[in-house]
């Protein structure tokens, strides 16, 4: 049996349909069974709940031969760190308590940086924990996800510009989240793995903003610009859609670290994931623009 967290997120929905598609048992988490598609409550478990709830935990990794495992954000956590570690404490606890055997976790590129990296920093804690239970682990580390400019497809639309904290000259690593799906099914699905250990997840292209405008420009046939904002008026912006502060600072200084080095000495090793910047800007963004 696999158990899938978070399963109308952007990567558990993905995983899931793929290990669906392979005809694997699937268990899924929902708080909301509602959102889940008509295929996943016709063919998968589904245990109601949050998976920071230990019973929910408890009953949903019973039997369980691996595990996927996300935190979700919480724009409104007054400790983000607790945050990530709360959900994964009571994890721990069950994995432990129900023996399950693999799990597979969305982390970060960079665990080796040694400076304050906001939230990447509260995945690494997360990975750490985990791996303290001695359970079989794979950390799959990703870098900015592509998906993070969808949120900029009205600003893309209407002004021909998109907005980002980054450094606009220094290369970022990028993945697509179809392809962390892709990594996470294939693990999810494989028995014969165990130790611990760090799979990175990483588009074959290392971009600058400045480059990933000029890519959209010639996929949208149209003028588009990247603006790099500052640190103060990214987590302006942030406040003023409701963020707490705490939540905020931690994406200011993930973005710092992303300006920084943290990516890459993991990148440079990497094997290069299947989707490009630019296919998924055909694929995916474009339609979004045009929609």
């Amino acid at each position: 049996m696999i158990v899938i967290t978070a399963p109308t997120g952007q990567i558990g929905r993905q995983t899931l349909d793929l290990l669906l598609d392979g005809g694997h048992p699937v268990r899924v988490i929902a708080r909301d069974p509602s959102r889940l598609t008509p295929r996943t409550r016709e063919q998968a478990e589904i245990v109601q709940g949050s998976h920071s709830d230990p019973q929910v935990l408890a009953e949903a990794f019973k039997g369980a031969d691996s595990v996927l495992w996300l935190v979700p954000p919480n724009s409104g956590t007054d400790d983000n760190r607790e945050h990530y570690l709360g959900f994964t404490r009571a994890a721990c606890e069950a994995i432990t308590a129900q023996g399950v055997k693999r799990v597979v976790g969305v982390t970060s590129l960079g665990r080796a940086y040694k400076k304050p990296a906001g939230q990447l920093s509260d995945a690494f804690a997360m990975d750490d924990m985990i791996e303290s239970t001695g359970v079989g682990y794979r950390a799959l580390a990703m870098p900015f996800f592509m998906e993070n400019l969808l949120q900029q497809a009205q600003a893309i639309t209407t002004q021909g510009m998109f907005f980002m904290p980054n450094a606009a000259d220094r290369p970022l690593a990028l993945v697509a989240t179809r392809d962390i799906a892709a990594a996470a099914a294939r693990l999810l699905a494989d028995d014969s793995w165990s130790g611990q250990d760090t799979v990175p997840v990483i588009s074959p292209d290392s971009l600058s903003p400045d480059t990933m405008a000029e890519v959209l420009s010639e996929v949208l046939g149209r003028p588009v610009r990247f603006q790099q904002v500052g640190a103060d008026t990214h987590k302006a912006t942030m406040l003023q859609y409701g963020m707490s502060e705490p939540f905020a600072q931690s994406l200011v200084d993930m973005a710092t670290a992303q300006s920084d080095d943290i990516y890459d000495a993991e990148h440079a090793r990497a094997t290069p994931a299947p989707t490009s910047f630019r296919q998924w800007s055909t694929e995916v963004l474009k339609p979004a623009v045009q929609a």
